[in-house]
């Protein structure tokens, strides 16, 4: 069946577009290439999860949309916003669009906030910067973002230092900061890394319920499938660099089409498995982005790889027109991925 261009998964127009995005750094062992060829929209509203392990791009993919790379970094392609070019913009014109805007929550809030400023101030700072709040407006408005993150006795909570509170009440201050400004686009870099599972689950459903409320669009970076299950519209799937699987999360759990994503979900935990059963893993290592092998990344690693898998790179497609994208040369048949 001959393969045609991916379709777009959304039907209004995007907020963030994406285009033949890729970012070189240079490195001792030579260029890596932390970010390969990606296409990606977003519409206003709607949320997007980013999956893949440790060093797959996902990060770096995030900070690209974010204007945070290191200097030395070489990025190609297009990243709008609301139909702007990010890269053109002055770097005035930047902070004014980051937070009223574009805004993130980085994993570990304790890099994030500033630990000789309270909480309050923080908020505060936002709020002048950007929305021209007095400063009593302001502060009146941070008790209520502290409340509405569920943050208990707001307003003595706004007068302490980050270093005084829990890591889950740090996230949670992390993301009032975030949605200060009103964001269209809000970006949480793996912001349930360093909390446990309780608190995790906790972060994740006030993210989903906020963006819900607020008609925010977001993208939520994770390198577990069991995070975005129900709390995105669409996953991408990332390994070394590319996006190797884009569709409906829904179409995505039901038949999905890559060997590795498929080898991510058996990975996870699964609660109706005996006591002590081993977790599946994926053998082998990811491959070093400064030496990239021939063909598809994966193939190393991939036990239906061919030949024709070790030679050439399959092209992000969606055969169907279904809106479910793969690269893949050899794709699991739908009865088999919903097994």
């Amino acid at each position: 069946m001959p393969r045609t261009a991916p379709r777009r998964l959304v039907t209004a127009a995007p907020l963030l577009e994406v285009g033949n995005l890729s970012v070189e750094l240079a490195t001792e062992r030579g260029p890596l290439r932390a970010v390969r060829g990606v296409d990606l929209a977003l519409a206003p509203g709607r949320a997007l999860g980013i999956v893949g392990e440790s060093g797959s791009g996902k990060t770096m993919l995030a900070r690209a949309i974010l204007r945070l790379l290191p200097p030395a970094a070489k990025t190609t392609g297009r990243i709008a916003l609301d139909g702007r070019d990010l890269y053109a913009l002055s770097k005035k014109a930047l902070r004014q669009l980051r937070w009223r805007e574009l805004a993130v929550v980085f994993q570990d809030p304790m890099t994030s906030l500033n630990p000789v400023l309270t909480i309050g101030s923080q908020i505060v700072e936002a709020l002048t910067e950007h929305l021209g709040y007095s400063r009593a407006r302001a502060f009146a408005r941070a008790v209520e973002l502290l409340t509405e993150v569920g943050i208990p006795e707001p307003e003595r909570r706004a007068r302490q230092y980050p270093h005084q509170m829990s890591g889950g009440m740090r996230q949670r201050v992390a993301i009032a900061i975030a949605l200060s400004c009103e964001p269209k686009l809000l970006i949480a870099d793996e912001p349930t890394t360093a909390l446990d599972v309780t608190v995790q689950a906790q972060i994740l459903d006030l993210l989903a319920r906020e963006r819900r409320m607020r008609r925010m669009a977001m993208i939520l970076i994770t390198h577990d499938l069991g995070v975005v299950a129900g709390r995105t519209d669409e996953v991408a799937v990332m390994y070394a660099g590319r996006i190797l699987e884009h569709a409906p999360t829904r179409l995505l759990f039901k038949s999905m089409r890559v060997p590795y994503t498929a080898a991510l979900l058996a990975a996870l935990p699964k609660l109706d498995a005996p006591a002590h059963t081993p977790l599946a893993a994926i053998a082998g290592m990811p491959p070093d982005p400064t030496r990239l092998p021939p063909g598809c990344s994966f193939n190393p690693r991939c036990p239906p790889s061919r030949e024709r898998c070790r030679r050439d790179a399959p092209p992000l497609a969606d055969p169907d027109g279904g809106g479910h994208a793969y690269a893949c040369w050899y794709p699991l048949p739908a009865r088999v991925a919903a097994e």
